[in-house]
């Protein structure tokens, strides 16, 4: 059973500096204003391997996530991923230049292999509210990219 959100947002800004941007883990708590904290756990930069736990709050309580970075075409595209209680999320950046600067797109999903029935009802009935939130916070995560791109961090 899979969920999955795709939304894009024009910036700003050359790609170059939208990819510097996404992809500056340590800086993410001053840049993306749903990020608590961040603790780097593999990894030098930005490349595949990159291991580091994340705090963000989601439905008022701190939730923290171990992030790995899983694929880069550096400057264009990443994928990060995650895995929580028994769901694996999964998170893709395209970065590609338009006629404003850059096109930023996250595609996002949320795939739990195991469901059994009671799981899947609990799903069905809670799944479209962690999503609304989800997309929100995916959302507010391409403004802050966006600003902090234009800004020139």
């Amino acid at each position: 059973m899979g969920h999955h959100i795709e939304l894009s947002r024009s910036v700003d800004a050359p790609p170059d500096r939208v990819w510097r941007v996404l992809t500056s883990v340590d800086s993410a708590p001053q840049v993306l204003s749903g990020v608590d904290s961040v603790e780097r756990l593999a990894g030098v930069g930005y490349e595949v391997g990159t291991r580091w736990r994340e705090t963000r709050r989601m439905f008022g309580r701190a939730a923290t996530e171990e992030m790995t970075v899983t694929a880069v075409e550096p400057g264009r595209h990443t994928v990060v991923e995650a895995e929580s209680g028994g769901v694996r999320y999964r998170t893709e950046f395209d970065v590609a230049p338009d006629r404003a600067g850059t096109m930023l797109t996250v595609r996002f999903s949320a795939d739990d292999d195991r469901p059994g029935r009671i799981r899947r009802a609990l799903t069905a009935l809670l799944a479209p509210l962690g999503m609304r939130v989800t997309r929100t916070a995916l959302r507010r995560d391409l403004d802050d990219i966006a600003a902090a791109a234009r800004a020139g961090i």
